[in-house]
């Protein structure tokens, strides 16, 4: 047999070739073919414009695989995995070949144009963003910046080396060994080109030239590979990344002026085009969406829905509303902006879809039905991007003021209202767990594990009462939850396998918060927490970190239960499963959380828990425990605001009904308190929020 050669088509075709014959028209696709490979000489793989990739076995089309929500531009095979794609939103995918979602990366800011992987495993991708990003078991371990406006084409040699083929004509190799490297002057020459690049200021934020730290902020290290800090170099701005590799920051280009850079609005330290503000809920302070002309609206609206804990299914609404209110500039309008290498000026524009966050935990098993952040149908007015309590509405522009003509009263302590987590995809996490379950049968060592007849049953009447309790509108479910269903999610926590616990703590979740009467005895109460904290492998070492990725969503999920917990209605009784949350909390160091959203959704545990202590008087002790650990957050928290905001706000609770029901704090804790109010606001010195809630909770000690 002779070598096997694919030819991408122009009318939705791609051929096969054996021995310089045609062998195989594939014809299936619905738009242009530019993407191809090869499995074996008669399995293929396909990517097209039309956003799909298709499996062939000879010419006959097997599978399709949807995710992507633009032209797919690349595939690369991955030795027992399966393969990748990339593809011009900016993400890529790797799937397995039975078309599970295995990771999906984001890191580029624009398409994505090619994909290669190393012997080693590593994923190698090129862009528009003129970046090669080098990936490593689902997160970027380096980004190399290149000269140039595009990296249209990446490849690898057998000995790990990278090449890479730009829009400015020219083919580089990359090598791990310094032994290969090129001689000090060619690097020296290569960094001075890379560093000549200019960089519009819209791209990083478009920070104004004099607000910007002096060169001394590069002696601290980079977080990861790809960071970008920009520098005031003697009235100069000036882009660093940090390499993660080599161990220093690289310079990267300078600021430029671009469209849209006068009247910028700063939120949250950064600067930005329009700062828009949202109205989520009558009587609740707007909410700030900041955007930029240069950036895809889905970016921006994806981050917003996220950064505030909503429902991803507004996405296409928020961005309607970006679309209307901001100026219609963008930088691909410029008659200088790159072409598209293959399809030349009529190159595929952002036109719907977002990239998907590499932070979210996802389902690692399924594609479409992957579990999304799960949020609240409302967001509580304290945790919002605005400025609770300020009373400040500060549009952008006269288009921002048009889209939100009314300025909100700002929400004052004390918050009553709870932030739960609704939301949830119950036909697929009911899918997911059957899966699981299924494979367990088939396996003789764990089939003991796996339910059963009225057990499986049980679960089923679950996911029924839950349809029908978060249907729109909500429907009254004929049957209740009892003890006997909570008893199936024991069995499922301790007895099931770590890494396909996620579906069960996420069921969990819903049954807390929708259902608390089903484990409202005393003891049945502390023996089902109990059960979620041992699914979530509470007692095993807390060392290495980071923690496997399993185990990190599986706490995170853990959290999210934990905070549905403390609803308007639940309740407390003798407290014993307060304490038991809290004693367990307690064992872990808050180093072990490295995910910033983990973070969060722990201050949100204490933040509910402190909503129930401004309706009713905590026992002292309870009341002792959570300011400790109120506290700990805000005394360990350097990185997210929000984060630290919301602990901020249960410590106001906290203090407010010290006073409300005439039971002051201790003189230790007041004095760690405002120990904490008077460091805090210069460790977020760019949240307003934090500086004006400290003043205002002094304001009350």
């Amino acid at each position: 047999m002779g070598p096997l050669f694919q030819v991408p088509g122009t009318s939705m075709t791609a051929k096969v070739w054996k021995g310089f014959e045609k062998a195989y028209e594939l014809l299936g696709h619905e738009q242009s073919v530019w993407a191809v490979i090869a499995i074996d000489p008669s399995q293929f793989l396909t990517g097209s414009a039309d956003n799909t990739i298709k499996l062939w076995h000879q010419n006959k089309a097997v599978k399709t695989f949807t995710g992507h929500t633009q032209a797919v531009r690349g595939l690369a095979l991955i030795p027992e995995i399966g393969f990748a794609s990339c593809a011009n939103d900016g993400t890529i995918r790797v799937w397995t070949m039975e078309g599970d979602i295995v990771h999906i990366l984001s890191g580029h800011t624009s398409f994505v144009y090619s994909l290669a992987v190393t012997s080693r495993g590593d994923i190698i991708s090129g862009g528009e963003d003129r970046t090669v990003r080098i990936w490593r078991d689902g997160e970027c371990v380096q980004s190399i910046v290149h000269p140039a406006i595009s990296v249209w084409a990446v490849s690898t040699l057998p000995n790990t080396d990278i090449v890479t083929g730009c829009s400015d004509g020219l083919v580089r190799v990359f090598s791990r060994v310094e032994e290969r490297w090129a001689s000090d002057e060619e690097v020296r020459n290569f960094e001075v080109d890379v560093a000549a690049h200019a960089v519009p200021a819209p791209t990083v934020g478009g920070v104004k030239v004099n607000t910007l730290p002096g060169m001394d902020a590069l002696i601290t290290p980079g977080l990861k590979s790809g960071d970008v800090k920009m520098i005031n170099n003697r009235g100069v701005g000036e882009v660093y990344q940090w390499d993660g590799i080599r161990h220093k920051w690289e310079k990267v280009g300078n600021l430029t002026d671009a469209p849209g850079t006068s009247n910028k609005q700063t939120f949250e330290g950064k600067q930005y085009d329009y700062v828009f503000d949202v109205d989520i809920q009558e009587g609740a302070p707007s909410l700030k969406l900041p955007y930029n002309i240069t950036e895809n609206p889905y970016t921006a609206a994806q981050r917003f829905l996220e950064r505030n804990d909503l429902p991803m299914h507004f996405l296409d609404q928020v961005v309607s509303f970006i679309q209307k209110s901001a100026e219609s500039v963008t930088l691909g309008s410029s008659a200088t902006a790159p072409s598209d290498p293959f399809t030349g000026a009529s190159r595929y524009q952002a036109s719907q879809g977002a990239p998907a966050s590499s932070g979210d935990f996802m389902d690692p098993f399924t594609g479409a039905s992957r579990y999304r952040v799960p949020s609240v149908s409302s967001l509580p007015a304290p945790l919002s991007t605005a400025e609770p309590w300020s009373g400040a509405s500060r549009p952008a522009n006269n288009a921002a003021a048009a889209a939100s003509p009314q300025t909100q009263s700002a929400a004052k302590l004390p918050v009553h209202t709870p932030h739960l987590f609704l939301q949830a995809n119950i036909p697929a996490m009911q899918a997911k767990l059957h899966q699981f379950n299924d494979l367990l049968r088939q396996e003789i060592s764990a089939s003991s594990a796996a339910l059963y007849n009225r057990d499986l049953s049980y679960l089923d009447d679950m996911f029924s009462f839950l349809t029908k309790i978060s249907a729109t509108p909500p429907t009254q479910p004929n049957f209740p939850v009892t003890p006997n269903h909570i008893e199936v999610l024991i069995h499922l926590l301790i007895k099931w396998p770590s890494a396909q616990r996620f579906p069960v703590l996420d069921l969990s979740r819903l049954i807390i918060a929708h259902a608390p009467e089903s484990y409202a005895e005393p003891e049945f109460t502390t023996r089902f927490f109990n059960a979620l904290f041992e699914g979530a492998e509470w007692s095993q070492p807390w060392t290495p970190l980071p923690l496997p990725k399993f185990r990190e969503t599986n706490i995170l999920l853990l959290f999210r239960a934990l905070a549905n917990a403390f609803k308007d209605d639940s309740t407390i009784g003798d407290g014993a499963w307060i304490k038991l949350i809290f004693e367990k909390i307690q064992q872990a160091p808050y180093a072990a959380f490295t995910k910033p959203q983990t973070r969060m959704t722990l201050s949100t545990i204490y933040f509910n828990m402190s909503c129930r202590g401004v309706r009713e008087q905590l026992d002292p002790g309870l009341r002792s425990a959570l300011l400790a650990l109120v506290l700990s957050v805000l005394q360990n928290e350097t990185e997210d605001a929000e984060t630290a905001y919301r602990a901020l706000v249960a410590l106001g609770n906290i203090v407010y009904a010290a006073k409300q029901f005439n039971s002051p704090l201790q003189p230790t804790q007041e004095s760690s308190a405002r120990a904490v109010l008077n460091t805090l606001p210069a460790t977020f010195a760019a949240d307003v929020r934090v500086r004006n809630l400290s003043q205002d909770i002094l304001a009350l000690l």
